[in-house]
């Protein structure tokens, strides 16, 4: 289980990483033409969004990989699973349905990992 729990946590870390990097690094402007949800938000919500995307990539691998206050790591996956039930429902009610399910999937999975890190298989601190 921990080394599914890693494998899980590595490509979720990945993907919001590139997905937080994009969205801090992209003007608003050229974020807008390529993700419809952007011209339904304030300016600084992708930019937030971001990087909340980029510190919860972190806090899912350096916490538990130096076992330092390991608990940190269900925390972000818990905050990042609910970030992306805020992206499901607002793709669903912007009538975005295909940009729904990877936001659906990786909430799951960030989900698991919250609940893996935390009952099935803790990182103890050093």
């Amino acid at each position: 289980m921990n080394i599914v729990l890693w494998v899980i946590q590595v490509l979720l870390a990945a993907g919001f990483l590139m997905a937080g990097g994009m969205k801090l690094m992209t003007p608003h402007d050229a974020l807008a033409a390529q993700m419809a949800w952007v011209n339904h938000m304030p300016a600084i919500a992708p930019k937030l969004i971001g990087l909340l995307e980029v510190l919860g990539a972190l806090g899912l691998i350096l916490p538990a990989l130096l076992r330092i206050k390991p608990g940190l790591t269900p925390l972000a996956a818990s905050c990042l699973a609910l970030l992306m039930v805020g992206a499901f429902i607002t793709h669903l009610l912007l009538g975005e349905y295909p940009m729904s399910l990877p936001s659906l999937v990786m909430g799951g999975l960030a989900a698991f990992v919250a609940w893996g890190r935390k009952k099935r298989a803790p990182i103890l601190p050093r």
